[in-house]
């Protein structure tokens, strides 16, 4: 089964969402719960659990419904397997060499089309794609245009500096207000990730997981312009981070943190978790830009210079 971007990503969040959760083999999957946790549709919900199943992951009764063929703490292999192997090679070749600035900043569809070698349907398939991440555009007139993103030293720092600036201010909005559920569930992931999970999730599910507590937060200041920014730049870091090398030591040290922050909201005090916040983004950009932690083959500032 050929599953679209979408229903990819769903199936890697189910799959994600039953290691955080740690359930035991023959354990009840529905639809509509999972749509609900992981904040989508049934569609795609639906056609990511058949895949599921085909995979062997998930087993499937007519009138019951499905269930989990595996336990949780079995799933590191297929985990492994579904996220660092799904993933479209052209989109990955695209990325690869966006990020060492290897294609022009404007291009037609015919100049891909060539250095791939590739049918104009199976590039556009991966343009849709990339545009629906904002890292490129349609021009007015004709051909494509690729959006800056992270793609050196000096843009991840100024990343994390403009982070540091609105997700503190995001929980000090006058709007801002808890949802209960939302935060016991973020609170559980990064319980799971500190007390071991760190050490077996793929670089994805990590990412996602801490995209998912940033996103999280945004979404709790009521503030629809918070939210859509930090999204937009969890969605400029995926190209970078997807492909960094896996450093897990600082992983269980950033879910203590995220723990801290959730704890002092839970306590009322927000401007504690705000500054807290700020810190924790501090402390990750020392981690990540100082130390000079990037993936293999993004430009330095010296080469783009």
């Amino acid at each position: 089964m050929n599953l679209s971007a979408l229903q990819t990503r769903v199936a890697r969040d189910i799959v994600a969402y039953v290691r955080q959760e740690q359930f035991e083999e023959g354990h009840h999957l529905t639809e509509l719960g999972l749509a609900k946790v992981l904040n989508t549709s049934r569609s795609p919900v639906k056609i990511a659990m058949q895949f599921l199943a085909e995979q062997g992951m998930l087993t499937y009764d007519r009138n019951r419904g499905f269930f989990l063929a595996l336990s949780a703490k079995d799933m590191a292999g297929f985990a492994q397997s579904l996220f660092e192997e799904a993933e479209d090679p052209l989109y990955l070749q695209i990325a690869s060499m966006r990020l060492q600035r290897k294609l022009p900043e404007q291009f037609a569809e015919t100049d891909l089309m060539r250095l791939f070698d590739v049918t104009r349907a199976t590039l556009r398939v991966v343009l849709m794609r990339i545009q629906q991440e904002g890292w490129i555009e349609q021009r007015a007139g004709q051909g494509w245009q690729f959006l800056p993103i992270i793609d050196s030293v000096q843009a991840y720092e100024e990343s994390y500096t403009f982070r540091a600036i609105i997700e503190p201010a995001a929980l000090l909005a006058p709007t801002f207000m808890v949802d209960a559920e939302a935060l016991s569930r973020c609170r559980r992931q990064q319980e799971y990730i500190a007390r071991g999970g760190y050490l077996t999730m793929t670089p994805r599910e990590l990412f996602e997981a801490n995209a998912q507590f940033h996103e999280t937060l945004a979404t709790f200041s009521g503030n629809r312009f918070h939210l859509q920014t930090v999204r937009r730049l969890d969605g400029l870091r995926r190209l970078v981070e997807y492909q960094q090398a896996s450093q897990r030591t600082p992983r269980k040290e950033h879910a203590e943190e995220h723990l801290e922050i959730l704890a002092l909201l839970e306590a009322g005090d927000r401007l504690a978790a705000a500054d807290r916040m700020r810190r924790h983004l501090e402390h990750a950009r020392q981690h990540k830009v100082l130390s000079g932690l990037f993936i293999t083959g993004m430009a330095t500032d010296t080469e783009l210079t």
